[in-house]
């Protein structure tokens, strides 16, 4: 006569079977509530949920896989330096909003950095083989490659920005998100000239990418007579910013204010004016953009500047995604986020 059958070792995984079994439901029900396919009524989805947390059921991502053809994985592709990212607390924070809203949506982040032509092509064989259901881009310069290799592959793209190559966005039919760049240029310039500055200067970002560009444009707006010598480009690093403004002295030794596209600039700026002798905001006014606390408030006066919802950015980028990829929406709807003058001692 056989012996008794040995115990199930308690650490054995759950199965979709107990699952099922709990909750008193058949395996294929279990199975769409698990996966997230609609169709289920809700009283019995809710016993499936509650028996997947009593025992603790994992999902086996491969079968997963294979059921909803979904990888649970989406790529935040960055086209800067790998120092630059993780130095400059814009992408600090636009990181930590796609990483909290992706995990709203159980998936993965893979983050890849595009810093050089081998890394382009990494990327690229990355993204021909399936292994994300759909993409995060942003930091893109105006002659980025990385626009044709997502039509290439259709991969479903958010862009964090407005794409800068002309005819970019209807071309691809993605949608992005960015802010109000040109009008929150415009806000501080304004305040600028209701203080009674007369020689505002501009520190510009990179000019291939379509951030600093409206953000020009939004400062020309308000001086459209401006002299040229008054503006001149950064690279929305600290070092750039000073640069810039060692050159705008030199040029314009009676400028009184000043608009930098970002704040590291801004901080850049300010390090140099101390540094030769310019009290601000007593003789120079000081404005810069984005409202990144670790910059503007940690400043010596704290910065007058325009803020952005950076980490809210990166979350809506998600949204934007996962109604792609859950309704198979294939428009442009894009979002414009506003912005407001944050008004410190600077200016």
């Amino acid at each position: 006569m056989p012996g008794p059958t040995p115990d199930a070792p308690q650490d054995a995984r759950p199965t979709l079977e107990a699952v099922a079994a709990r909750a008193g439901v058949s395996r294929a029900t279990a199975s769409r509530v698990v996966n997230g396919s609609t169709g289920v009524r809700k009283p019995l989805a809710d016993r499936v949920r509650e028996a997947v947390e009593e025992l603790g059921y994992i999902p086996n991502q491969a079968a997963r896989t294979l059921v909803t053809r979904r990888n649970g994985a989406v790529a935040v592709i960055i086209d800067e330096p790998e120092a630059r990212i993780f130095s400059d607390p814009f992408f600090s924070q636009q990181i930590r909003g796609i990483s909290r809203e992706l995990s709203a949506h159980d998936a993965q982040l893979v983050l890849l950095l595009v810093e050089g032509s081998g890394d382009f092509e990494r990327v690229t064989r990355y993204l021909a083989g399936g292994h994300v259901d759909g993409a995060l881009a942003f930091s893109l310069h105006t002659d980025d490659e990385l626009p044709s290799v997502i039509r290439r592959f259709r991969v479903p793209t958010v862009y964090g920005g407005r794409p800068g190559r002309p005819g970019a966005a209807s071309a691809l039919a993605v949608p992005y998100v960015d802010c109000d760049n040109r009008g929150g240029a415009r806000e501080a310039v304004r305040h600028l000239v209701s203080l009674g500055r007369r020689n505002i200067a501009h520190i510009a970002g990179p000019r291939d990418q379509t951030s600093a560009l409206d953000r020009i444009d939004g400062y020309t707006d308000v001086l459209p007579d401006g002299d040229p010598a008054l503006i001149a480009d950064g690279d929305f690093t600290t070092e750039g910013g000073a640069r810039a403004m060692a050159r705008l002295l030199e040029r314009r030794p009676d400028l009184d204010a000043v608009f930098a596209a970002n704040d590291l600039m801004a901080s850049g700026a300010l390090r140099v004016l101390r540094e030769q002798g310019r009290r601000v905001p007593h003789d120079v006014a000081l404005v810069g953009f984005d409202d990144l606390e670790s910059v503007a408030e940690a400043t010596d006066p704290p910065l007058t500047t325009v803020r952005q919802d950076v980490e809210g950015m990166g979350r809506l980028m998600v949204r934007l995604l996962m109604e792609r990829l859950n309704d198979g929406r294939t428009g442009t709807d894009s979002v414009i986020t506003p912005t407001e003058l944050i008004r410190r001692a600077s200016a």
